[in-house]
């Protein structure tokens, strides 16, 4: 959450009009029911309503804390996981358990998707144990998986014919966040399915963006994750020519983080790097994946991006080095390397007694 802004106020974002979306599908959603469970109603087309149950498949790092979040929300829940245990602890606070992908999209009306990676994602939704088969008019496929636009598009049109409605709305968030429920999310889609889904995902999320078409919100989250991958890319270059050119390291990191050369990643990496440690975050190689697919969108478009082109030959160097499962972090070694230096920290002087 950003300064000045509150979980309870309404983002300018989101109060977008409906440009006649309401024309073609109605959506609403109650608060209600026994024992406090919220309900969501989803109407395509004048069809008929129902209570509906909430699905969630992926129950990984942060799709468990997500689920949870939803199950305390007072959702109905309905879970799914390759892992038994990772079902069994959501069991243990109240979701059912479904016994395969398509009891749950027989079961749900609002099904969540929080996945590694756009395979998983097409064999889910696409495969033939997935949720297509089982699936109908009127339910609501919100994935939370990072992917990228083209794919969330093809999706979404893949999934039409049958009158299902599909958002990307991928997440931003550390550990902490996501436990907390503070979670920023990025949504692209129908405008009138996002606002039937908006307390559902509120449940996850503090900060919601609708962003427009669906794509945008898979596309915002990569631009956004090449922006600090630039970053870290930038830092990895300067750090060792400061200290090539005799300035220390660690005085030169302090200087940065309080000037106009500061950046999220440069605060994050640099004192990592400065310990030399290079297995904390996400990897060169999954980070590679998002400015690979700014790139493919770009040549598509013909769009030049020299900046991101650059950034990309310091992360292929660092992969050709071996480097790919650690941390960005660790692109600062491509330039050690040709520089001939070593950035770290003096080692503590030992107490005198």
């Amino acid at each position: 959450m950003g300064r000045g802004e509150h979980p309870g106020r309404k983002d300018p974002l989101q109060e977008r009009p409906d440009g006649g979306a309401g024309d073609i599908a109605k959506r609403r959603h109650q608060v209600a029911g026994p024992r406090g469970r919220r309900h969501l109603t989803f109407r395509l087309g004048g069809k008929k309503s129902m209570a509906q149950k909430v699905g969630f498949i992926g129950l990984g790092q942060m799709g468990k804390w997500m689920a949870l979040n939803v199950l305390k929300a007072g959702f109905p829940l309905m879970v799914h996981d390759i892992r038994p245990e990772a079902v069994a602890e959501l069991t243990e606070q109240g979701a059912e358990a479904a016994g395969d992908l398509g009891e749950l999209a027989r079961s749900c009306g609002q099904i969540i998707l929080s996945l590694p990676d756009a395979e998983v994602v097409r064999s889910v939704l696409l495969g033939e144990q997935g949720l297509e088969p089982s699936l109908s008019t009127g339910q609501l496929i919100i994935d939370c998986s990072t992917t990228n636009s083209l794919f969330a598009q093809e999706m979404a049109k893949r999934l039409r014919p049958k009158g299902v409605t599909v958002l990307d709305a991928p997440i931003s968030g550390m550990q902490e966040k996501v436990r907390e429920g503070r979670l920023t999310i990025m949504i692209g889609g129908e405008e009138a399915a996002y606002e039937a889904a908006r307390p559902l995902l509120a449940a996850m999320g503090n900060h919601l963006v609708y962003l427009g078409g669906t794509g945008n919100g898979q596309l915002a989250k990569t631009l956004n994750n090449v922006l600090f991958d630039i970053s870290c890319a930038a830092m990895a270059e300067i750090l060792p020519v400061a200290v090539k050119m005799g300035i220390p390291a660690r005085e030169f990191c302090s200087l940065v983080s309080r000037s106009s050369g500061q950046s999220y990643g440069f605060d994050f990496f640099a004192p990592l790097t400065l310990e030399r440690n290079f297995s904390v975050g996400y990897s060169l190689d999954n980070a590679y994946k998002d400015m690979a697919n700014l790139l493919e969108l770009a040549t598509l478009h013909h769009i030049p991006l020299p900046v991101t082109s650059g950034t990309m030959h310091t992360y292929q160097l660092a992969q050709a080095l071996g480097h790919g499962a650690e941390n960005k972090g660790a692109m600062i070694k491509v330039w050690e390397q040709v520089l001939g230096v070593r950035v770290e920290a003096p080692p503590t002087a030992a107490p005198q007694e």
